[in-house]
């Protein structure tokens, strides 16, 4: 397995400036090197705390869809010396990827995956299969996993979530319902900077969300944390991270 193997280019060149201040949650308003100011749609809907800094350097990605009243996606944050991916759909993306070709220790053997998968109330962001030993060829057991973003940092820890998270909690009894119905089912989170060593949930923002994750793992539910290395020409992955619930 390559850990520096890239996977996730970005599809235009991104665009520089600096950060003016976040608001109404999905905004940001930035400062081009050029002096203009415009403003950028942010796609983290939380409190983005350990990653929001006015005045630091930012990377926006450039959008052309007529459809979309703001221009650009905001896509990164220069934290003390690294940059911190803010942008929530790109761990999806990289999910996939590094699933795919066998990268994640654990989920090498899925096969047929795919995305976004309806099961019961929930959609999952990945489904695969994976042959279980005598069942026969043909037949294979499902497999959920549910991606999640990562930027909360406290001390070397990285920490989920960053707020109080409702929807949080229903995929992880979901999940649970997976396991006990006779699937995989796994909690993939992808932390997005490089100044962390360790994943734990954030039990002092949300302490239900942090049951939910204790009762999760007591029925069966994976914990994976992959770490990812963010810069302005693409994100990688870096190595994985332990645990400590």
């Amino acid at each position: 397995m390559n850990n520096n193997a890239t996977f996730m280019n970005f599809r235009k060149e991104l665009i520089h400036g600096r950060l003016v201040k976040r608001y109404k949650r999905f905004l940001a308003d930035v400062t081009l090197d050029d002096g203009t100011e415009v403003t950028a749609h942010c796609t983290n809907s939380g409190t983005m705390k350990s990653c929001l800094e006015e005045g630091a350097e930012v990377w926006l990605s450039p959008v052309n869809d007529p459809k979309r009243k703001t221009r650009f996606t905001w896509e990164m944050i220069r934290i003390g010396d690294d940059w911190v991916g803010i942008n929530t759909s790109n761990p999806n993306t990289l999910a996939f990827e590094w699933v795919s070709v066998g990268m994640v220790p654990g989920l090498e053997g899925l096969t047929g995956l795919k995305r976004e998968v309806k099961w019961e109330d929930s959609r999952f962001d990945l489904y695969g299969e994976e042959i279980v030993e005598g069942s026969g060829e043909g037949s294979g057991r499902g497999c959920f996993i549910e991606v999640k973003n990562v930027t909360l940092k406290e001390g070397d820890r990285a920490l989920f979530p960053d707020a109080v998270t409702e929807r949080g909690r229903k995929h992880l009894n979901t999940l649970v319902r997976v396991k006990n119905s006779g699937m995989r089912a796994v909690m993939l989170y992808v932390v997005q900077r490089m100044d962390v060593r360790i994943f734990s949930p954030a039990r002092e923002i949300d302490p239900a969300y942090g049951k939910a994750l204790d009762e999760a793992v007591r029925h069966g539910v994976e914990v994976i944390v992959v770490q990812a290395q963010v810069s302005p020409e693409s994100i990688e992955f870096h190595r994985m991270l332990p645990v400590e619930l």
